[in-house]
């Protein structure tokens, strides 16, 4: 996918070199670019060009606001999260499933690599049918807000842009034509969700978070104001003193129900931001923090939001691929990190952790470090027969206690499923090596 980058300097610049060029970018736009830098613009977005003179000037103005001004005073006031909460305890989710009951896959000792990859290929393709029923007709995907300490208390569904952004970078391991479809409807989904000039929010009633919006960029980087890097002033205007981005984009207007814990820097924001953004030079503190973070072993507790050291990792690995040269200096130490995981079964512990540390493998090419045909089995011994795999806590605030609400939790059978089916396209690209 296509990330945020001064697309606009570079126009100008090749205008400015090129009559030929600022004449078909005149007289067409978006055939110019397109055929300039082979991108595929949404088809629904116009895109124009105008050229100043010395007797014309343009001033453009930003779009209206996609709420309206009684729906963010309400978000602003705080009016907003009691609706949402109101609302929500009138859309329940169901009950946990259990886990699936072990199943028997092909077994190592009785097939060699490709019966097995058959089978992973197989599995991947019925939790792309599980999927594909569970995706609303926007292309949003749904997660579960559950009580982590307590599950009496009522599951909710919700469908913040965050977890669609989040299932459809891990589905973008996959060519199967299934995959290919929910991405594209998920991408219209976030677009239909974005406010100028390229930011997301987790809920409407919070501002802006950095998580969000690079996640969201990421899967619909064609889009004009993230190819063009709109949003990029604001997202490097986000960091504190030492380099590091916040989550919050608090900005006047917006709502403050956040802004206590501002202060604090997320290690998976902040290699979603580098995923996002690239190597450059106002990204390089974010990257040293990391990179001290991981070598020194302090990674334990770091995340406000994500609850497993390996979700960390995670992250990491896929900033590195993203937006290489990036953190590629701790390509050795984050293996050694990952790998140290394992309990004395050379297990990662259950399957979504599982998932994410096969994937982390794969990104930082150490892959050969585990047995794949054991990690396709363990994968595969865990999908249901409706080709789901078992809801468990993907992400969620560790740190604050809600009263009587406890600790907050997020994640899905269709977010798992997201994840292993990420984890088994990996692992059969190395059992057909």
């Amino acid at each position: 996918m296509y990330g945020p980058f001064d697309a606009d300097d570079i126009l100008v610049s090749r205008a400015g070199q090129d009559s030929d060029f600022r004449e078909r970018l005149l007289r067409n736009p978006k055939e110019a670019v397109e055929k300039e830098f082979g991108l595929t613009l949404p088809e629904d977005h116009e895109l124009h060009v105008h050229e100043q003179t010395y007797t014309r000037t343009h001033v453009v103005l930003p779009p209206r606001y996609r709420l309206s001004e009684a729906e963010r005073e309400a978000a602003r006031t705080g009016g907003a999260s009691l609706e949402f909460l109101r609302r929500t305890l009138h859309d329940p989710a169901p009950p946990l499933r259990p886990a699936a009951p072990r199943q028997e896959v092909v077994r190592s000792s009785g097939a060699g690599s490709e019966a097995l990859a058959e089978v992973a290929r197989e599995g991947i393709r019925r939790g792309l049918a599980f999927l594909e029923s569970t995706i609303d007709a926007d292309g949003a995907w749904y997660c579960i807000r559950f009580n982590v300490a307590d599950p009496d208390i009522p599951r909710h569904f919700e469908r913040p842009p965050f977890v669609s952004a989040l299932c459809a970078l891990a589905l973008e391991s996959s060519d199967e034509p299934r995959a290919r479809a929910i991405c594209t409807a998920t991408k219209a989904y976030l677009i239909d969700t974005i406010e100028y000039p390229g930011l997301w929010r987790y809920y409407r009633h919070l501002p802006p978070d950095l998580d969000s919006t690079s996640l969201c960029s990421m899967v619909v980087g064609a889009h004009p104001w993230i190819w063009l890097g709109r949003n990029v002033p604001g997202i490097l205007a986000n960091q504190d003193e030492d380099g590091r981005f916040m989550t919050w984009v608090l900005q006047e207007g917006e709502p403050d129900v956040v802004s206590p814990f501002r202060i604090e820097a997320d290690p998976v924001v902040n290699a979603n931001v580098i995923a996002c953004l690239g190597d450059r030079s106002e990204t390089r503190d974010a990257q040293r923090w990391l990179e001290a973070l991981v070598t020194d072993g302090n990674l334990e507790g770091s995340s406000k939001w994500y609850p497993d050291t390996v979700a960390i990792y995670y992250a990491i690995a896929r900033a590195m691929v993203r937006a290489k040269p990036a953190l590629d200096p701790l390509r050795p130490i984050l293996a050694d990190r990952i790998l140290g995981l394992r309990d004395r079964k050379r297990g990662f512990g259950n399957v979504l952790q599982t998932a994410q540390a096969v994937s982390a493998l794969y990104d930082v090419g150490s892959l050969g470090g585990i047995d794949p045909i054991r990690e396709v089995e363990r994968l595969m011994n865990s999908q249901r027969g409706d080709g789901s795999w078992p809801e468990l806590l993907a992400f969620g605030d560790q740190s604050l206690k809600w009263g009587l609400v406890g600790q907050i939790g997020h994640g899905s059978e269709a977010v798992t499923s997201a994840f292993c089916i990420e984890a088994l396209e990996r692992l059969v690209d190395v059992l057909r090596a």
